[in-house]
């Protein structure tokens, strides 16, 4: 993990192996940003005007390298985009400061130290550059450098692994002051926390299944304090969980149910978290077609973000109770697969006929939507790679919000704004409820193909208590990037939604929900 520190060093004088300025889109030309007037010193007030020639515009993301003057002691100045200028008396926003920090942080890899000369008014904007930086940083090298070689070797041990920006410091940020150091511990525990559930979704099926995942989970527990319940498979047909069971019963890998329970003793709310976590998803007996299973390692995003939420909110020391349910299995065609046409036995008594092996998603949801609700907690979100219809509804960086408390869904999508995730509220019709009529079950786990995804949130909808606040967040399209990287987004596990959820968990322990 990247290191952060806060220095009261000036731009000038602070030795490191890059210097980090923002520069911003004018109406004409590129402008420096606050935070480099020593820098722009050192460059005889041109900075600007060579960044200009270099061809830099402070287009957001945009990376401009330049040797340092001798005024400076380090030997590259680094100018980053932060987009336009914003309008007169408003500040850049910490979105903008975020990603400018990661597109910065990951242009330095295999660098030691940088010192990130962005413009810092408030501990808000020194927290905004630090998750950006210490997000930025983030690669994922545990399969990496097999083959050893001593000349190119980059972490000293010979194996050609460039690892990540080594070390931030923060300049113009205050290391005394309550607020700032507040928003540094607060930056470091959020961002570790993305970077393991990072971690988690990329790493490959074979090392990564329902028990593999759980015993991480426990380990996490035993660490910050947090009570862990695992239910194996024989805890699972004692409890007549069927969505679960049914899903993983075709693996030779069975499903896990997790509990984390985090406790504070002033908490006057809980709040429930549910996570799908398929670790590797075939689609079952409805196999997926050619092309769609390489990155199904990744479906188990949602029960990687409440993982990490539950440990962030633990080791934030949050007023809230919060509760975090891993549902894991590993859906595999296989003789003892569950079939299409076959109906499960819900944790609810509800009784599913699968006519699709690859809506499996929502059939382990079920049971630990039904199982969480047993403890009656103010409110519960799901999270969930659930539909590629979202997907095709949102795109791939916008998550969807849906809920049965419009007020809910409005607050949570207020939250992910603020923190910087894109997501839209969606609806749940109840005319498309009809679709997933059965004349075998209770209920079909298909309906409607247009709206999937709305249909989708309709099932979930089914194993919720009657008068429990609940939202469900698609996030299949921003969980898992395929592109090259973007501001502080690398390729492969992003740890969508882990801010909004602990955004949440602060908001409902300040009381702000209601």
């Amino acid at each position: 993990m990247t290191a952060l520190t806060l220095s009261t060093a000036g731009a000038a004088t602070l030795r490191a192996d890059a210097l980090v300025v923002g520069v911003a889109k004018g109406s004409r030309a590129p402008v420096v940003a606050p935070g480099a007037e020593a820098v722009d010193k050192a460059f005889d007030g041109k900075l600007a005007a060579i960044l200009e020639t270099l061809g830099a515009t402070g287009a957001e993301g945009e990376i401009t390298k330049l040797p340092a003057p001798s005024g400076l002691r380090t030997p590259v100045v680094l100018a980053v985009g932060l987009g336009p200028v914003p309008e007169k008396d408003q500040a850049y926003g910490a979105e903008s400061l975020r990603r400018a920090a990661g597109a910065a942080a990951r242009a330095l890899t295999g660098s030691k130290k940088a010192a990130f000369a962005l413009p810092v008014e408030a501990a808000e904007d020194a927290e905004a550059i630090a998750e950006g930086a210490l997000l930025g940083a983030y690669a994922f090298t545990a399969y990496q450098g097999g083959e050893k070689d001593p000349k190119n070797g980059k972490d000293g041990s010979g194996n050609g692994v460039k690892l990540p920006l080594a070390e931030v410091a923060l300049l113009g940020a205050k290391p005394r002051d309550k607020a700032f150091k507040a928003a540094a511990e607060r930056a470091i525990a959020l961002t570790e926390e993305i970077n393991r559930a990072r971690d988690l979704i990329n790493t490959p099926p074979n090392d990564l299944y329902p028990e593999s995942f759980a015993a991480v989970a426990t380990a996490a527990g035993k660490e910050h304090g947090i009570k862990v319940q695992v239910f194996d498979e024989k805890a699972l047909a004692k409890g007549g969980f069927g969505g679960i069971l049914g899903v993983g019963q075709g693996s030779q890998n069975p499903p896990r149910l997790v509990k984390l329970t985090y406790t504070h003793s002033k908490a006057a709310k809980t709040l429930a978290l549910v996570g799908k976590g398929i670790t590797y998803d075939s689609g079952g007996i409805s196999l997926k077609p050619a092309g769609h299973n390489e990155t199904m390692k990744c479906d188990m995003s949602g029960a990687a973000a409440v993982f990490a939420a539950v440990v962030a909110a633990a080791r934030l020391g949050l007023a809230v109770n919060v509760t975090g349910w891993l549902a894991l299995a590993e859906n595999m065609p296989s003789g003892s697969a569950t079939r299409p046409g076959d109906v499960l036995r819900m944790y609810s008594g509800k009784t599913v006929e699968v006519l699709n092996t690859d809506a499996e998603g929502r059939l382990v949801l079920g049971d630990a939507l039904t199982r969480a609700c047993e403890e009656n907690p103010d409110a519960i979100v799901d999270v969930a790679t659930l539909t590629g219809a979202m997907v095709m509804a949102l795109g791939n960086r916008t998550f969807g919000i849906m809920s049965n408390d419009d007020a809910f869904r409005t607050s949570i999508h207020e939250i992910a704004e603020e923190v910087g995730e894109q997501s839209w509220p969606m609806p749940l019709p109840t005319e498309l409820r009809k679709g997933m009529d059965s004349p075998t079950a209770d209920i079909a786990n298909m309906g409607e193909r247009m709206g999937g995804g709305l249909v989708a949130g309709l099932f979930l909808k089914e194993f919720v208590g009657e008068g429990i606040t609940w939202a469900h967040l698609d996030i299949a399209g921003p969980a898992f990037h395929e592109g090259a990287p973007f501001g502080y987004t690398p390729k492969g596990g992003t740890g969508s939604a882990i801010r909004t959820l602990v955004k949440l968990a602060e908001r409902t322990a300040a009381g702000d929900l209601g």
